[in-house]
């Protein structure tokens, strides 16, 4: 961050990256502006504020991205975005959750809830990278291992998935596995 003039952003904002790829700019009267990637005032000195304007710039990016740069461009656009896609990955997130103890794709989903969450809170971004880091780094350590540590985690994962179920439908719904299994051996 430069700060050449003398003035400090509020919150360090000024020449932090956005989502966008943009950094925000306080010009020499005051102003703050876009600046793109290479470094020049890319967008021809327009203000903030300036949702057309800034509309248009988006819509010269492809693809979803300058899609939402557009949704972005507004205040209300913002607003409804952050609450259309918090709504969306918390579904997924606590959809994934739910289904984590279950054969399935649990984790799969709640690494898919935050990937839509990532894409507008950078709390979401981080926990994703940490997940895929940890994810990362237990498999590197499983892979160094000799088959018998493998078969071993496949197993206990196999018991906490089945004790899981079991206890599952035995507390929800008063449903034991063991005792019908018994019931349909002894016809």
């Amino acid at each position: 961050m430069t700060i050449s003039d003398g003035v400090r952003e509020p919150h360090g904002s000024a020449g932090r990256l956005s989502e966008t790829g943009t950094t925000g700019v306080r010009g020499e009267d005051g102003t703050t502006g876009v600046r793109g990637e290479t470094g020049g005032r890319g967008d021809g000195g327009i203000e903030t504020g300036d949702a057309d304007a800034l509309k248009g710039v988006a819509a010269g990016r492809s693809g979803i991205h300058g899609r939402l740069d557009g949704i972005r461009s507004t205040r209300a656009g913002r607003l409804t975005l952050k609450i259309v896609i918090g709504a969306i990955g918390a579904v997924l997130v606590i959809g994934g959750l739910i289904m984590v103890p279950f054969p399935g794709p649990g984790w799969l989903v709640v690494f898919a809830g935050l990937a839509v969450l990532a894409t507008e809170f950078h709390w979401a971004h981080r926990l994703l990278e940490f997940g895929k880091r940890t994810l990362s780094a237990w498999t590197a350590w499983l892979g160094r291992r000799g088959w018998t540590v493998k078969i071993l985690v496949v197993l206990a994962a196999a018991v906490t998935a089945t004790a899981i179920v079991y206890y599952g439908l035995k507390l929800s719904f008063d449903f034991d596995l063991v005792v019908e299994a018994q019931k349909l051996l002894t016809r």
